[in-house]
């Protein structure tokens, strides 16, 4: 019980790279007066960004893509290899099926629209930061779409043995459902729920959520729940 208090307690450490001053101030003013929430520096371009990460390690990026010196999917991309433990949580005015897909293929763990509402935007960060995604539904509709409009899934699909109850998980996370409204979807624990996760994650060769749904969906894993 302690420990559960002192991690509920523990800060989401975040740094803001952004190239437009009065966002990036406003979005820092916005953070920080939220209780375990700091901000712990600030970017105006992808290659100061990248090199805070490296040196600060924070928990989350808010990064936006239309970045001078290094954009944000380069970044990212660099992020993803070098710093796995920072999430990149990508804040763009672009929301079309090809940015966000290229975002995710670089290795952002989540993908939001800077025209969300500031409480959203807060909830959607605490979201991000303890679940490490957070691709609100039009947006995974976008990125599913683009993924099937790809041709991929071959036949490497029945090279994974996922059980019938994961493959819906994987189904449920592609609706962006949370633990707690995947285990309400299937009628079990949350702890059954991160059970089924780890074991889906393993078999998937992922780390994470959002990689295992665009390996899903790669494999034609989802569109034949679906079809169920």
């Amino acid at each position: 019980m302690a420990k559960a208090k002192t991690a509920a307690k523990k800060k989401i450490s975040v740094i803001i790279a952004d190239d437009q001053t009065l966002f990036r101030e406003g979005i820092k003013d916005l953070l920080e007066g939220e209780k375990n929430i700091q901000v712990v520096a600030e970017a105006a371009d992808g290659r100061e960004a990248l090199s805070l990460v490296k040196k600060l390690r924070p928990n989350v990026i808010l990064l936006d893509i239309k970045l001078p010196h290094m954009d944000g999917i380069e970044a990212t991309r660099q992020i993803h290899k070098e710093c796995p433990s920072t999430n990149v949580l990508i804040l763009s005015g672009y929301e079309d099926e090809a940015h966000v897909m290229e975002a995710i293929q670089a290795g952002a763990n989540g993908y939001l629209s800077k025209m969300l509402p500031a409480a959203e935007l807060v909830n959607a960060l605490r979201t991000f930061a303890n679940q490490g995604v957070m691709i609100p539904q039009p947006v995974m509709s976008k990125l599913l779409d683009g993924l099937r409009s790809m041709g991929a899934g071959g036949g490497e699909a029945s090279l994974v043995a996922l059980t019938k109850t994961e493959i819906k998980v994987l189904a449920l996370l592609g609706r962006g459902q949370s633990n707690k409204e995947i285990a309400a979807s299937l009628t079990c624990s949350v702890k059954t729920v991160k059970n089924h996760l780890n074991s889906m994650f393993q078999k998937l060769s992922v780390s994470n959520r959002t990689e295992a749904v665009v390996k899903g969906i790669d494999l034609g894993l989802i569109s034949a729940e679906k079809a169920d």
